[in-house]
């Protein structure tokens, strides 16, 4: 199942990973205009915002605990690979830091939570980046569950 999802995503620019554009900043390159992983960029998505909005549906985060792409130490991240010397001319963490990423989303669920929102963070063990299909029955039973208890 998970090697038929894999091989079901088109890869091209103009959807994953999706294009770039140069840039005189370190690692040379910027976000695009087209494909799925630059919605995720800062340049065009604050999700920060998240934390104040005026309606707060009760929140569920699954994650796996093995996720080597969504993790505080990413090495899909440039900052945290050029922290490892993997790419040359990094130019240190007050200029290029490591996106600790999983902290990141914690610290905007928190604000949610400070806001008035809850939310209820399951990790999954011996899971990577894909829950819904590498635990898919305890996906189904965690959603089923959070569903039933906010409805």
């Amino acid at each position: 199942m998970y090697l038929s999802s894999l091989l079901s995503t088109k890869v091209s620019p103009g959807n994953y990973p999706g294009d770039m554009t140069p840039s005189n900043n370190w690692p040379n390159v910027a976000p695009g205009t087209h494909g799925v992983n630059n919605t995720f960029s800062p340049r065009y998505l604050n999700q920060g915002n998240f934390a104040s909005i005026s309606l707060k549906p009760p929140v569920l985060w699954i994650h796996g605990a093995d996720d080597q792409i969504v993790s505080d130490t990413s090495l899909l991240d440039f900052g945290f690979l050029g922290q490892l010397g993997a790419v040359p001319g990094w130019p240190g963490a007050e200029v290029y830091p490591p996106q600790p990423m999983k902290t990141q989303l914690r610290a905007v669920l928190e604000k949610y939570k400070a806001n008035g929102g809850q939310y209820h963070e399951v990790v999954l063990s011996d899971c990577g980046h894909s829950p819904h299909i590498e635990k898919q029955g305890s996906v189904c039973e965690l959603v089923h569950d959070h569903i039933l208890k906010h409805s």
